[in-house]
């Protein structure tokens, strides 16, 4: 049955296999809602990175020799900068979804004429997006305390892209789950923050017991924190290759889970 000129349905919006002004619509939305209150989105992180530098600056003057604690400080700071973004790209992401229910607005994003993909896609790009930027800006303000040199920009692109899909799939599944935001500051107090601080973020992972590397290693966040760290240093805890895969594992299942509860309504149909 073919459409009658100037009728509803012959008016009807084509958009192809994938809707492109949706998805980047739904990704600029994101990126925007998560830096839009600079004080907060970027100086906030700005600020906390500063202090966690300035205390190891101020610590090890009186412990160490200079070279002794320039190393160090050059062995925090990636750690750092990828430890920020990744929190931004979860916080970005839960926090759009658990304020969306509150409000009772979540209703126009299972309107819009976007498929579950597309849907997956558009907030975690927007997501790594608000994380990338914030870690930008951290990684500017190192510059003041560590002697940050780039050993791959492939890898860093990359552990850089995995660790924010990480967090941000993360995020994702959270806010679709979560209710209050006593859920998603549980999840983030009890998971994600022991996660990161038990990955060798601030200590080298050769120096535990060996039980204690093999437990770490199954921690996915070592991986992003220990690859990123070799882009900048050319040093790391772990085979590069090893963790891209084990990244690719979990993003890939995160992901899957992710579109099944878009595609099901999962917490977000009435």
């Amino acid at each position: 049955m073919s459409a009658v000129p100037g009728s509803p349905i012959s008016n009807l919006r084509r958009f192809g296999p994938v809707n492109w002004m949706g998805l980047f619509t739904l990704m600029q939305r994101e990126a925007r809602r998560g830096l839009q209150d600079y004080n907060y989105q970027i100086l906030g992180p700005v600020v906390s990175s500063l202090l966690y530098l300035a205390v190891f600056h101020l610590a090890l003057r009186t412990t160490g020799t200079a070279d002794s604690n320039a190393d160090l400080l050059n062995f925090i700071a990636p750690g750092l900068i990828i430890f920020v973004a990744c929190e931004k790209a979860f916080e970005c992401a839960a926090g759009s979804f658990i304020f969306d229910k509150h409000e009772r607005i979540i209703a126009d994003l299972l309107m819009a004429p976007l498929s579950p993909a597309e849907r997956v896609l558009g907030y975690l790009g927007g997501c790594c997006l608000a994380g990338s930027a914030v870690g930008l800006a951290v990684a500017l303000v190192t510059l003041f305390f560590a002697d940050l040199s780039l050993h791959s920009v492939g890898t860093l692109i990359f552990f850089g892209l995995m660790g924010t899909m990480l967090h941000a799939l993360i995020g994702i599944l959270v806010g679709i789950w979560a209710e209050k935001w006593d859920s998603f500051a549980a999840v983030h107090t009890f998971l994600l923050l022991p996660l990161s601080f038990l990955s060798g973020l601030f200590y080298r992972v050769e120096n535990l017991p060996e039980a204690g590397q093999a437990l770490v290693r199954f921690n996915p966040v070592f991986y992003v924190i220990d690859g990123f760290r070799f882009s900048l240093t050319g040093t790391g805890s772990a085979n590069p290759m090893t963790g891209a895969g084990i990244l690719l594992a979990v993003n890939t299942v995160l992901f899957a889970l992710t579109y099944v509860w878009f595609r099901r309504g999962y917490r977000l149909k009435p």
